[in-house]
């Protein structure tokens, strides 16, 4: 569930209300045969996990039935609905969840004669968007006939008239039914993470009609709606202005449709962190743009295109969905970076729905004015003219291609902690592409394929206005400030060589200004060779260092799970931690930063073996997600607690990521009062 990395998971224990309402009953089947069955009514916006899942995710939902000579186990415990799954990134596996109701059927085979009671119980967890609590031995209660009265109702069930039979086939049906749909519901927080996506895809297929391959074909395009019999011309081309339209439409979304099932349980995680899959999307992108720059042009294989080409000259309404064939295929050099674009967006997040209904907004956005036109073709006549004003649209394609392609060279030397990429060097080549496209909007720059700019035009003007304002947006972050509207594609303030945001620094709220100075630690921390925290601020990379300087100096510890590879945790740090607040209130604190993803092989005798998995943990970041898991019964990154010299929490509740910073303000001095009481 896109998501995750910004959930709030906050062990609340007994005192939090159950959101799930259990029922129990028993139904009686052949002889006997009966089946424990246990409705799970789930409320206030959580979901509940499946038992069947992959080691090393959420807690899954588990059953305790007691040993007992009144009755035998037979087989396992069933589940239905068909529960949702998805990849979750902050686990970093496949995850399944119940987004409403859910029920569990036990079969056993009763060996009491007299009736008995079964008391089992149950242990899962339940999230929404803002919090996942763990809840353990719940009590589920049957009671269960002996025997003889077992095989009595059995036989009295069996005798059914056909209404009664009519009306069980009917309320089996209508089950059915709400199972699907309740399957295929997503959870509101998944919704809205979709929409964004949506638009995306949406506006990236209305600008692919205004690239030069896709262009100069709508005249074409749409004479060949009109080219029918006179007196059924307009009601002829509608119909093969639909059937073009929803034939791109189907085309798109068959694309996405093959990376929505090819995706893995790790397909994200890899796609993400893995050098290789990076290094091909930077030189796809960067091959893109040096084909939009004029170096050379990108074609598919001519006799696949004359052949859909000959399929469309043919006639007819079916010769409308090879005219949409033939414009996929023509314009894949001017849309691919828009299709592949969308595709690594959707492949990287976690709901099935991406790739798909990605693709599908993308090929109707794209469709839909050729659909217009076959409504109003008198529109053709008003419509720009194709020329050099199409080449322009390129080539500043060409600029954000760059722009963008350098994300995934990012990726690869933020992970495996390359340090090619400081943040100036990043910010300064962003900089220089980002002017460079405005001089080029400008005329001042030309390409082989160019027309004169002997004027520049209201819309270019805007373009360039746009652009020098966005270099001039990152000229500060060259001396350390946060671009907080962009944090999460620029490398971590931590590689910044240059700063000049510290000292005392004037709080955006009150002007009050505050002093940055240094902390002081108990001794060298381990791992600070490689591992740093933002603004300059100091602390420990291991939790028994963090806890013995705390012991020491007396103050409280502030423990900051985190990623090199987490957005949200970059987000946090740039839009509250750059708070002069925020800073001075942290160094009252020891700070321990555990690093959950770090690739960093420990030394056998800090191997630990977890609990939960039974995995050995090998690395430094395995160990710290599973200390996380363990001790704080959540994994979300970024994720803090406020915690005493002894190890326990001072504050009943973690903290996630919030860009509230007087939110978080309150809860570091809550730590603090609680700590000096």
């Amino acid at each position: 569930m896109i998501l995750w990395g910004s959930l709030l998971l906050a062990f609340t224990g007994m005192a939090q209300e159950n959101p799930v309402k259990w029922s129990c009953s028993v139904n009686y089947l052949d002889g006997d045969q009966a089946e424990l069955v246990m409705k799970a009514e789930v409320g206030g916006g959580y979901h509940l996990y499946s038992q069947f899942m992959d080691a090393g995710g959420p807690m899954p939902t588990m059953f305790n039935y007691p040993q007992s000579a009144d009755f035998k186990l037979k087989g396992k415990t069933v589940e239905s609905p068909k529960p949702i799954e998805e990849i979750d990134e902050t686990f970093g596996t496949k995850v399944s969840f119940f987004a409403k109701n859910a029920e569990f059927r036990q079969k056993i085979t009763i060996q009491s004669e007299k009736d008995f009671k079964i008391a089992a119980t149950v242990d899962y967890q339940v999230c929404n968007d803002e919090t996942c609590i763990p809840f353990s031995d719940i009590d589920l209660n049957f009671s269960v006939k002996g025997v003889k009265k077992a095989v009595a109702e059995t036989a009295a069930a069996e005798v059914e008239t056909p209404a009664e039979a009519s009306e069980t086939v009917q309320e089996e049906i209508v089950a059915v039914v709400a199972e699907v749909v309740e399957a295929a519901e997503e959870p509101a927080s998944e919704k809205e993470s979709l929409w964004g996506f949506f638009i995306l895809a949406i506006l990236a297929g209305l600008a692919a009609v205004f690239t030069p391959c896709v262009f100069p074909m709508i005249p074409m395009t749409v004479s060949f709606f009109m080219d029918t019999d006179e007196g059924t011309s307009h009601k002829a081309g509608i119909i093969k202005g639909a059937i073009f339209t929803l034939s791109i439409t189907l085309i798109y979304t068959l694309i996405g449709g093959i990376v929505a099932l090819t995706k893995s349980a790790d397909f994200a995680n890899v796609l993400s962190t893995h050098w290789i899959p990076n290094l091909i999307f930077f030189l796809l992108f960067v091959t893109f743009a040096f084909s939009f720059f004029g170096l050379f042009e990108i074609t598919l294989p001519t006799g696949l295109s004359n052949k859909m080409d000959a399929k469309a000259d043919k006639g007819g309404y079916i010769s409308a969905f090879f005219m949409a064939a033939v414009l996929s295929i023509v314009s894949f050099s001017c849309t691919g970076p828009f299709v592949a674009t969308l595709l690594v967006e959707a492949a990287m997040g976690t709901s099935m729905l991406k790739p798909l209904l990605g693709m599908f907004f993308f090929g109707l956005a794209m469709g839909l004015p050729f659909f217009i036109l076959s409504l109003f073709p008198s529109l053709l006549a008003k419509m720009p003219k194709s020329g050099g004003w199409l080449n322009s649209v390129k080539v500043v394609f060409a600029f954000i291609l760059l722009a963008f392609g350098m994300k995934f060279l990012l990726n690869i030397d933020q992970v495996y902690e390359l340090g090619i990429f400081t943040r100036e060097v990043f910010i300064s080549i962003w900089m220089v592409i980002f002017l460079l496209m405005g001089l080029y909007l400008l005329g001042k720059i030309k390409f082989a394929h160019d027309s004169d700019v002997p004027h520049v035009g209201v819309f270019r003007l805007i373009l360039v206005i746009i652009s020098f304002t966005f270099v001039l947006y990152l000229l500060p972050g060259l001396f350390g400030a946060p671009l907080k509207m962009i944090s999460p594609l620029l490398p971590p303030t931590t590689t910044q060589q240059f700063d000049l945001s510290q000292g005392v620094a004037a709080s955006p709220a009150t002007g009050e200004t505050y002093a940055v100075s240094d902390q002081e630690l108990c001794f060298t921390p381990r791992h600070a060779d490689r591992l740093h925290l933002p603004f300059q601020l100091k602390g420990y990379f291991d939790y028994e260092e963090g806890l013995a300087c705390a012991k020491e100096q007396q103050k409280p510890v502030f423990i900051d799970f985190k990623g090199h590879a987490c957005a949200n945790c970059k987000k946090m740090e740039n839009e509250v931690w750059s708070d002069p607040r925020v800073q001075a209130l942290l160094k009252k604190y020891v700070i321990v930063a555990m690093y959950c993803d770090d690739k960093g092989e420990l030394p056998e005798n800090e191997w630990v073996t977890s609990v939960i998995d039974g995995k050995v943990k090998k690395t430094l970041g395995k160990k710290n997600s599973d200390f996380q898991v363990t001790r704080f019964k959540t994994n979300t990154l970024p994720y803090y607690h406020l915690l005493g010299t002894d190890g326990t929490p001072l504050v009943e509740k973690g903290y996630g990521y919030d860009g509230n910073v007087e939110a978080f303000i309150a809860y570091l001095q809550s730590g603090l009062d609680a700590f000096n009481k």
